[in-house]
């Protein structure tokens, strides 16, 4: 289809979306799902909203504290050689949605400061509605909008793809890189291409990781040899460079505010910390006395950012959950009895006989979460206590998934004017 001819169409399916019609053609599923959260959220269709931008100052310290300042280059030699004969410019931006860097073809420079898409302007979708930053951070994956997705009329004229990047050691959202232009440069290739871009930052922050263990591996490991009992070196992000005495574990879970001094950590029970260059060594105590977790705290609050805090007497600590590991959670917190396999594969797939898969999902659910989750059945320890925080929108809960159980805890909750 023609650009002016899918435009038409595109603006067609929004003006129906905003009127609780019926629209000529359905909208991408990533578009239908970002337009409910605009209508929700009061985001206004034909209003150009912008926030305070960022001081000079403010966004230098952005920059020197985000990962992603450290692939730039990759970034740079991955999209900058094709983005003048494209007519489109690479914007970077952390992960609320602030644009940190921004480079590109002078004329679409010029054109993009008049949308007031510049370094130090936040495009969080709550803010500027739906557009190839903020979608992206908020459905977790690349997203490409094309003239009338963006729910903004202003932004009509342009269109953007936008893919996240992820912190390895963690999984954390560092931010976004997205190219963007005007709507006659628009290509499909192009959401590919940024996504293939963003996954080799990924790698390059992947590689320093690792070198960054070998360096704790070698300070740790003459260490480690001439210490009695069981210890081992880990990251500040608690992966594992060294062990001694036990079986050694790929990662580990920190409490928060981690300080050197005695402490509990998960899977390990109580230790003693002290500081290593780049990371710690943990020395287990002989007698292990337990998790002494009391109460878990399961956030689905946030659409794609969901976490499990886990409390206890020695402190407290996060693990951010996966869309699966989040729907399993929340099935648990939600039967304090427990549920069998079959029964939570009939609530996540609809289908009782993918046990197989249920039981390593929860096994890996438990690495993080020791003493906190049982078996047979699978449930929340008697002993720990639950909160489960939902999203005000009922529609809002884990909106991606298709987890039967899921999608009855939404049934019903659509309001005018939202997309079916």
């Amino acid at each position: 289809m023609h650009p002016r001819e899918a435009t038409r169409l595109l603006k067609g399916v929004r003006a129906a979306a905003l009127a609780g019609d019926s629209p000529p053609a359905a909208p991408r599923p990533e578009i239908a799902e970002s337009w409910r959260r605009m209508l929700a959220g009061g985001v206004h269709p034909d209003r150009d909203a912008r926030s305070r931008m960022l001081s000079a100052s403010e966004t230098e310290e952005r920059r020197h504290v985000s990962p992603l300042r450290e692939v730039l280059p990759v970034l740079r030699e991955g999209l900058l050689p094709a983005l003048d004969g494209a007519l489109h410019i690479m914007v970077v931006a952390d992960a609320d949605g602030r644009l940190l860097w921004r480079e590109g073809h002078s004329s679409i420079l010029r054109k993009a400061d008049r949308l007031g898409f510049a370094v130090g302007a936040d495009w969080n979708e709550a803010v500027v509605g739906t557009n190839g930053v903020g979608t992206a951070l908020v459905a977790r994956r690349p997203v490409q909008v094309f003239s009338a997705e963006h729910f903004v009329s202003s932004h009509h004229e342009w269109t953007c793809a936008g893919a996240p990047v992820r912190d390895p050691r963690d999984g954390r959202l560092l931010g976004v890189v997205d190219v963007s232009g005007p709507l006659a440069t628009m290509h499909p290739a192009t959401l590919a291409w940024v996504s293939s871009v963003a996954r080799l930052a990924e790698r390059e922050l992947r590689i320093r990781h690792l070198e960054s263990l070998e360096r704790l591996r070698a300070v740790a490991a003459p260490l480690l040899a001439r210490l009695p009992g069981r210890a081992l070196a880990v990251d500040p992000h608690g992966w594992t460079a060294a062990v001694t005495g036990l079986a050694p574990a790929e990662r580990v879970p920190l409490p928060k505010d981690f300080a050197p001094g005695r402490v509990w950590v998960p899977q390990l029970g109580d230790c003693v910390a002290e500081p290593l260059p780049g990371g710690w060594l943990l020395r287990i105590a002989q007698e292990r006395t337990g998790t002494a977790a009391t109460r878990v705290v399961l956030d689905l609050s946030r659409a794609g950012s969901w976490s499990a805090t886990v409390y206890g007497s020695s402190g407290s600590w996060s693990q951010e959950l996966s869309p699966r590991h989040a729907e399993l959670l929340f099935l648990l917190a939600e039967s304090p009895r427990g549920r069998s396999a079959a029964e939570l594969s009939a609530e996540v797939f609809g289908d009782p006989t993918r046990t197989v898969t249920v039981r390593a999902e929860l096994s890996r659910v438990r690495r993080h979460l020791a003493g906190v989750l049982a078996h047979r059945p699978y449930r929340f320890a008697e002993d720990v206590e639950v909160e489960l925080i939902r999203p005000e929108d009922p529609a809002a809960l884990l909106p991606h998934s298709t987890a039967p159980a899921v999608v009855r805890a939404r049934l019903g909750r659509t309001g005018p004017g939202m997309i079916p």
